[in-house]
């Protein structure tokens, strides 16, 4: 049989976990529009398998997260980027600047 709610006790000095909220960078650096060309600064957003990070995991607000995409897309486009993790794997990371 299961126990209603009420019924339920909780350990004491258990609380529940509230994670910290992320802020978006670019709100809060008031970051105009994202700049293609940075690829610098898109890197950070990409994954190892060389996809683009949700929002949940890059912390950027909708609005950001949408204008970041397209940033990301056009510098895959002129080859800044790489679309797939095998380049990098290939040339081992030619093309890629580092910092």
């Amino acid at each position: 049989m299961t126990q209603s709610r009420d019924a339920r006790v909780r350990r004491p000095g258990r609380s529940k976990y509230i994670p910290k909220r992320k802020v978006c960078f670019f709100c809060r650096d008031k970051v105009e529009n994202i700049d293609y060309k940075d690829a610098a600064l898109l890197r950070p957003y990409i994954s190892d398998r060389a996809k683009i990070a949700p929002r949940r995991k890059s912390g950027a607000c909708a609005k950001h997260q949408r204008a970041l995409a397209v940033a990301i897309k056009r510098a895959r486009h002129l080859a800044l980027l790489p679309f797939v993790p095998d380049h990098i794997r290939r040339t081992g990371g030619v093309g890629i600047k580092s910092s």
